[in-house]
């Protein structure tokens, strides 16, 4: 696991932290709040709930199976099962496994690996070969442009679809830095029509989901800060030779995360923009 993937993990822990909700996405503000407004935890939730049916909306008509791939604790899942959907969930991590039959109540399938391991062989793990949906809300991070349109491609039938959210890349010179390990977009929309994909729809909601990271700034300045720094002046007093190996060894890197995690919101801007997109197999 690379160094971004780690931090952006290390990252989700603390949104999950400090949200209180089982929800692992961004939310989306409607409407959008003026630069006076106050963003509190409590606003986030409902911008949480509100995502789920944003991103639901998308979801055509005609279709009755989905692979929701990362999907987390099993939000969206829930509310495509009271849509009458057959759903099915992947991803390789244990607890998420735990947290989404829990939530489903047995109603859906969990298989606890990765997409491109689950693409190399689908009758290993599913009777459902082949899906009418595949889901990836907020999961692209973690694969390439080529798997997930050659992977989609694979596991669904002409006619079928892909349903993307996620932050991508609209710079492809920022190479470096916590949002590095999102997907340019251009690189995204290459690789799907090669795959066979035709975007349907599209929605850039970007100003929707900023005031998220706004909060989470507002809050790591606050508190994340001011704990570091107490913890930092404790070692200080109490071992002062391990927080001189700490400062000289890590002080650098430590200060220019702290640096980063703070401007969160300006290289959003800057360099990202959030996109949801339907894509349909020709």
């Amino acid at each position: 696991m690379n160094n971004v993937i780690r931090y952006q993990n290390a990252a989700l822990q603390y949104y999950r932290d400090l949200t209180g909700s089982s929800y692992l996405h961004y939310g989306y503000w409607e409407p959008i709040p003026s630069p006076t407004d106050e963003l509190t935890v409590t606003k986030l939730r409902v911008a949480q709930e509100a995502y789920a049916t944003h991103l639901l909306a998308f979801l055509p008509a005609d279709i009755h199976s989905v692979l929701d791939v990362g999907c987390g604790n099993g939000d969206n899942a829930v509310s495509m099962i009271e849509k009458g959907l057959q759903v099915e969930g992947l991803a390789p991590d244990p607890l998420q496994q735990a947290n989404f039959l829990e939530r489903t109540k047995g109603k859906a399938l969990f298989h606890i690996d990765t997409f491109q391991e689950f693409v190399q062989a689908p009758q290993k793990y599913s009777a459902q070969l082949t899906y009418d949906l595949i889901l990836f809300s907020e999961s692209t991070q973690y694969m390439s442009p080529e798997m997930i349109a050659e992977g989609s491609a694979a596991v669904v039938k002409s006619g079928s679809y892909v349903l993307l959210a996620d932050m991508l890349r609209k710079d492809p010179e920022y190479k470096e830095g916590m949002f590095s390990n999102c997907l340019i977009n251009a690189d995204l929309h290459k690789s799907m029509e090669k795959a066979g994909f035709k975007l349907v729809k599209t929605d850039d909601i970007s100003a929707h989901i900023a005031p998220t990271l706004d909060i989470c700034v507002q809050s790591f300045q606050t508190f994340g800060v001011s704990t570091l720094k107490y913890i930092g002046n404790l070692i200080a007093i109490a071992v002062p030779p391990i927080y001189k190996l700490m400062r000289y060894f890590f002080g650098k890197s430590i200060k220019n995360l702290i640096t980063e995690g703070l401007n969160a919101s300006t290289l959003f801007h800057k360099h990202l923009c959030y996109e949801i997109q339907l894509w349909q197999k020709l």
